[in-house]
Formats: C-alpha cells, sequence, structure tokens
C-alpha cells in the first residue's frame, strides 16, 4: 500500500496536497512518504519475526540521507555495492555490523574503508575478489567475514537487464564451481566464509524462482557444511517487486515471500539476511511535474511536461510502466484521450509513457508518475544541462526538501578551463 490519495479533488501525500507543494518548492520533484517507507519496512520485518534475521535495505533503490536515516532508526542494515554507500550509510547511523557489502567490482580502498567500518559481511563475487580481499584483510590485520555469491543458474523471468541469477550473467560464482571455492577461501589469510549469498534478480513478481534458486541453496550448504565449512547464515538477496500496475500486479506479500523461505530453508539453523530494496521505497515516492505543451499532430498527442529521462530513466532504460495521475482529480466524465507524455529532452527516448488513456490535459497542470520511489532519483543525470531535481519528504502534514534543487550554475562550476584557455 502506499500514502498517495485524492482529497477534495487534489492528490495528496498523506496530508500534504501535491499541488501546494509544488508551489512551494517548483517542478519537476519527488516526493516520499515517510509513513509508507515505515509500513512497508515494518511490514517485511514482521514477516521473519520469530526467525533469527537481520534486513539491510538495497541502498542503490533510494539513497537519499533522510531515507537511510529513517529505515535505520527503525533498525535496518544496509546492503551496499559501493565505497560512497558506505560512507552515506555510516553517515545516516547505520553501524557497520548491520552493512553488507554487495557488487562485482569493489576497489581496494573500499575494501580497506568496509573492513575498518566492521562490517557484518562481505558478498564475493568471484576468484579474484577472494584472493585481492584476503591480500588487503591480512595486510590490515582483519579477518574479513564473507559469504560467497552463488550464481544458482535461474532465470528469474524478470527484465533482461535487472536478470541477475544466470550462468550468463556477470554476478556471483558458477553454482557448479561454489565447493572448490569455499575450500579456496578456507585455506587463505584473512577470510572467512560465514555464509552463502543469492540473488536472482530485481522486480519478480512471483515466488517460483526464488524457491528454486533457494532449494538449490539449501543443498548447497548441506554439502558445504558436510564438507566442514561453518555455514552460519544465507543471504538471501533482494527482489521482490513493486505494484507498478497498481491492483492488476500485486506481488506475493512479504508474509508469503517469509513462509516460502522457511519452507526451503528453514530446517537448516540458519540467521537470514535479506536485501529488500524497491518493494521499501518504490511505491513510497512519486515524481511530480507540469504540462508544459500538449501537442497535437496527425493522428498523434503528445503531452509535453517539464520532467525528463534526465529525472526518470526507468522508462527509456527498462521499458518500465508508471502510471500517471492528474494532481488534480479528473471530474466524472472527463474527456480522456491518447497520448504519449513525454518530457523536453533531445532524444526519442524521452518520455515517461506511451500510447496511454488519460484525462486531457492543459497547459499548466500538474502530473504525478507514481511508483518512483526506487530507482529514480538515484539513476538521475544532469543531460541537457537539467539540474537534479529537488527531493521532498513528506510525514503526516509535514515536508521537508531532503535535498535541494541543483542549479544549471552548479552544474557549470563543475567544470574547468584548460590553462591555454584562460
Amino acid at each position: 500500500m502506499h500514502h498517495f490519495a485524492y482529497r477534495n479533488g487534489v492528490l495528496h501525500a498523506e496530508d500534504v496536497p501535491l499541488d501546494a507543494l509544488a508551489r512551494e518548492v517548483g517542478t519537476p520533484f519527488y516526493v516520499y512518504s515517510a509513513s509508507t517507507l515505515e509500513r512497508h519496512y515494518k511490514v517485511f520485518d514482521a514477516a521473519f519475526s520469530g526467525h533469527d534475521h537481520m534486513i539491510c535495505y538495497a541502498v542503490k533503490a533510494n539513497s537519499n540521507q533522510a531515507v537511510l536515516k529513517l529505515l535505520g532508526d527503525l533498525g535496518a542494515g544496509a546492503d551496499i555495492v559501493s565505497g560512497g554507500e558506505l560512507k552515506r550509510a555510516l553517515v545516516a547511523g547505520i553501524p557497520g555490523e548491520r552493512i553488507v557489502f554487495s557488487g562485482v567490482g569493489k576497489r581496494d580502498e573500499e575494501m580497506r574503508a568496509a573492513l575498518a567500518a566492521g562490517i557484518r559481511c562481505f558478498n564475493v563475487e568471484s576468484v579474484p575478489e577472494l584472493r585481492r580481499l584476503s591480500e588487503v584483510a591480512a595486510g590490515m590485520g582483519r579477518i574479513a567475514p564473507v559469504s560467497l555469491r552463488v550464481n544458482p543458474d535461474v532465470d528469474a523471468g524478470t527484465h533482461e537487464k535487472i536478470n541477475t541469477g544466470r550462468k550468463a550473467d556477470k554476478f556471483g560464482i558458477p553454482f557448479g564451481e561454489a565447493g572448490e571455492v569455499y575450500a579456496l577461501a578456507a585455506s587463505l589469510p584473512g577470510v572467512e566464509a560465514r555464509g552463502v549469498d543469492m540473488h536472482i534478480g530485481s522486480q519478480i513478481t512471483e515466488l517460483a524462482p526464488f524457491e528454486r534458486a533457494f532449494a538449490r541453496m539449501a543443498r548447497l550448504i548441506e554439502a558445504l557444511r558436510a564438507a566442514g565449512h561453518g555455514i552460519h547464515h544465507a543471504d538471501l538477496g533482494g527482489g521482490l517487486g513493486a505494484p507498478y500496475h497498481g491492483d492488476n500486479d500485486i506481488p506475493p506479500h512479504p508474509d508469503e515471500y517469509a513462509a516460502m523461505v522457511e519452507r526451503t530453508l528453514g530446517h537448516l539453523g540458519l540467521s537470514y539476511i535479506i536485501e529488500p530494496g524497491r518493494v521499501i521505497a518504490g511505491n513510497a515516492g512519486a515524481l511530480i511535474g507540469r504540462v508544459i505543451f500538449v501537442k497535437e499532430t496527425d493522428g498523434k498527442t503528445f503531452v509535453i511536461a517539464d520532467l525528463g529521462m534526465n529525472d526518470l530513466i526507468r522508462p527509456t532504460l527498462y521499458e518500465a510502466f508508471h502510471h500517471v495521475r492528474p494532481v488534480r482529480e479528473p471530474a466524472a466524465g472527463a474527456e480522456m484521450i491518447e497520448a504519449d507524455v513525454v518530457g523536453p529532452v533531445c532524444e526519442t527516448g524521452d518520455y515517461m509513457a506511451r500510447g496511454r488513456m488519460i484525462p486531457k490535459p492543459e497547459r499548466g497542470d500538474l502530473l504525478a508518475v507514481m511508483t518512483a520511489g526506487a530507482y529514480g532519483a538515484v539513476q538521475a543525470g544532469t543531460y541537457n544541462t537539467r539540474p537534479l531535481v529537488p527531493e521532498v519528504l513528506v510525514k503526516e502534514d509535514k515536508f521537508a526538501v531532503v535535498r535541494p534543487r541543483m542549479e544549471a550554475e552548479q552544474i557549470i562550476a563543475l567544470d574547468r578551463l584548460a590553462p591555454w584557455q584562460e
């Protein structure tokens, strides 16, 4: 569920009317509902109550400091994939013992920083990474706790660009080589294998792919323990989807997911690390923009808004679907049109929706692109020298700008002239 609804003819985020918020901060902007973030975390955490577990929020989904602080204060850990995300998590008050470090390309300085922070675990994705982590940790006089990310060769049935658990994908150690690599880890100084990690993809909307992967994980853990390896935890990754299509596309509830985990892994006496991101942040956010022009051509209507692919690249990058709703509730019987909702960026791929039936808008109308709280602002850029837009956090009837709008002058100031041009 989320906390965006029409009241008195205006779309609200919790108790804040979005038209008033637009007047205050300008458009476009992202808005996040604190109550939705809190609810989603608590529901996921409660699904595993009674079992030793840690919910490590996937920072890459939405890394705003206010979001991390909110979730960290609720007890969340952090799943990070870079040294920058490590710094974000620590600054937000998430302690090292609640941080796991994923990703295929960890640099030496990132390893050292994570070791110094005392993180919970490194999710190691290759033999070269394992050997280098051993060298770095031994050089610091530390023991790096590791789990090996094992690729189960399971097709998650999600979009090609977010499918991560097949043998052709860049992630993880091939399933058939896992025993050999755990034996290598046991022989190396500076590392200690404590768990097994699997993450098969993102925006997964059925349980069957997870169940196939975790069944393979269970067999692997049994074999590793039989070989003398002390496997204490299973890192289940993330991947549970968000309801982009609303009531017509509801992913499994966290309770169903947790029951499936217990069914496949519960007999092993493991603790669980779970790394949800999208399912917590996705429909906690929306991107708000304003209609600049309505352009009608021969058989085609374009609604041109001030939000573009540099603000939300998911439709272009993943062919992703987002509901586009007017901030002013349309009257009963309002005229509907088929239109492409596009932005001002100089690319044909600059669109939020194509061939969408929407209430006919007018210049100046506000639009809300829904379920934009995950992989929205974090993937934004400054193409066409378009400034990064504000992020706003709402709690009941209060709001705060938790990232201010960048100005064009700030973007330009990042450049430097060559000495001979001055």
